[in-house]
Order: C-alpha cells, then structure tokens, then sequence
C-alpha cells in the first residue's frame, strides 16, 4: 500500500516541521516552496498546503486531492468551482491576518489623523511647518466593513481609544467590540455617521465594486477611508474623483484594482494618500500561525474523519 502524501508548499522551520510529521508519521510529506521538491508528487497528494497558480494546469480531475488548505486567506483567485466540482474541501487562512492587518489599519488611521505621512516628506526636505494638525482619533466614530477576524481585533482596539464601532456585514448579527452592527443593505444610510471606514471585506461576486461613487458620497467630507481588504471590492475611479473634490478627507490604501499600482495612477501623487504595496498581512508569524492555528487543528479533524473545522469554504459564498 503506497503512503498518503501531502504538500507544504512553504519553507518551514523545523519546529513546524515536526509539528506536522508527529501528526502523519507514517505519510510521505513534501515540504518547500520549489515546485521542483512536489511537481512530480502532485497526482497523488491527497492534501496540499499552499496552492500555486502552476497547479490549476497541472492537477488533473483523476487526482488523489482531497483538501486544499490555502495558504492565504482570501481564495478569489482559486477556481472554487472546480473544486466544488471534485468534492475537494478548501480551508483558508482566514484569521492569520488579525495582527499585522489591525496594526496597518490603525497605522494608516493615526498617521492621516496625525499628519505623520506629512511630517515624513517634511522631514525629507528639512521642512519645519505645522502643516494645520488639529484632528484627534478619541473619541471618533469607526465604521467597519466586514467582522471576521481583521474587523474584530479592529473593534477591540478601537475601544482603547474610545471610539464607537458601527459594523457592516451581510447578516447583521451582533458581535463584541461593536457598539451597533447593521446589515451591508443599509450601509449608504449608515455612513454620514462614520469619521473612519475600513473596508476588509473578501473579494466575492457580491463584492466587486461594491464600494462606489454613492458610498463616498454619503460619507463626510472629514472622513477617511481605509482598503485592506481587497482592491476590486472599491471603484477606483470612484474613490480617486471623491480625493480629488474633496468628497473625503483622505485614504489609506493597501490594494487596489491592479497590483502592482500603474505608475501613472493618480493616486501616487495625492498628499492626502497613503499608500503600502499590498503588505498589510505580512508578519515574521505567518508560516507559525497558518500551521498551529489552523492547519493542524484542521488535519486532526480530517484524520477523524470529519471536515475541518476552521475557515472551511462556503462554495455558494464564495469565502
């Protein structure tokens, strides 16, 4: 009887490692981000961890893949269809991001507040200029689109600074940290009261473009908007003609529409901009909290036979 394999297609400590290996130890395990160490292995991997774009040729409909666990926590760019199609299970990593992505969030919201991406470019040219701060974040009122992990610990950090939580998200559904959560139908009603908004939602069907021209309208002339969830969700057009009227006070961004940003994007040149290459997520505990916190607790499941039980795909969702 030949072994079970699964995939890893990251570079793991060895600490990680051996984390998995104890789980599996009578299954062949294939680790590293070289697709030369799995390519050959691919048939007849019954789990891979972390898929690759080479994969969607590759892997073909008689294959031994039961689960996918995606190494990222959006999965818009896997065909989920065809998944669904095998009655293969995907698992994202959903949650990893909670962390890093607050701390970005909270980056961007206190360096517009506070003038720090201002002060930056002043200091580049030995410029001493009060540049008109006068604006606090106390006391303020947060919007957040989205209550997954990223919008949770938002929440919870926003408390600290007194602020009040207003959350969107499809259902509605009441969540801690929240002062008041409404359902996305009633957002456009719900924004004159917002001084921040934070979009983290996934890139669905649902979403796309869902942020537009009558959204940056409703929103206040001092308040700013922030994207860490995915570029396609916002119409950049949209968003760039409400900087440019001065329709909101600001942006931080994150992702956008195409990655990586077209030189002549306007946005560049805006001072009222900040912008970080889609790096909100990273963090020196990835690879750790993908393995521990979700991978394993999910590959006991499997070997219970049951389906995993964190960050387990909702094809007709789409996340």
């Amino acid at each position: 009887m030949s072994k079970r394999t699964l995939i890893i297609t990251q570079n793991l400590s060895s600490n990680l490692e051996e984390q998995v290996h104890t789980l599996l130890p009578d299954w062949n395990i294939i680790t590293g981000k070289d697709s030369s160490s799995w390519k050959l292995h691919l048939q007849e991997a019954e789990i891979i961890a972390g898929w690759k774009k080479e994969m969607d040729e590759l892997l073909t409909e008689d294959s031994s893949l039961k689960w996918l666990q995606s190494w990222s926590a959006g999965v818009d760019n896997l065909s989920l269809e065809a998944f669904e199609k095998r009655n293969q299970l995907v698992t994202s990593a959903n949650g990893v991001h909670a962390n890093p992505i607050s701390e970005t969030i909270f980056a961007m919201m206190l360096g517009l507040t506070r003038l720090i991406h201002t002060y930056v470019k002043q200091q580049q040219s030995k410029t001493w200029h009060h540049a008109g701060l006068g604006l606090e974040m106390h006391g303020k009122t947060l919007g957040l689109l989205g209550a997954g992990a990223i919008g949770k610990e938002t929440a919870k950090i926003a408390k600290a600074f007194g602020m009040k939580v207003i959350g969107f998200r499809r259902s509605g559904k009441e969540e801690e940290y929240f002062d008041t959560m409404i359902p996305m139908t009633e957002l456009t009603s719900a924004l004159p009261e917002c001084d921040y908004v934070v979009n983290t939602l996934p890139l669905t069907k649902e979403t796309t473009g869902f942020f537009s021209t009558e959204q940056f309208e409703s929103m206040k002339e001092s308040a700013f908007f922030i994207n860490i969830g995915r570029g396609e969700t916002v119409n950049e057009k949209a968003l760039i003609k409400a900087l440019q009227e001065n329709k909101i006070a600001g942006a931080g961004l994150d992702v956008f529409e195409q990655e990586p940003l077209e030189e002549n994007n306007p946005l560049w040149e805006m001072d009222q901009v900040i912008i970080t290459p889609h790096t909100s997520g990273a963090t020196e505990y990835y690879n750790q909290r993908v393995i521990e916190d979700i991978f394993i607790p999910n590959l006991k499941d499997y070997l219970q036979d049951r389906k995993p039980s964190i960050n387990l795909v909702d094809f007709n969702k789409g996340y």
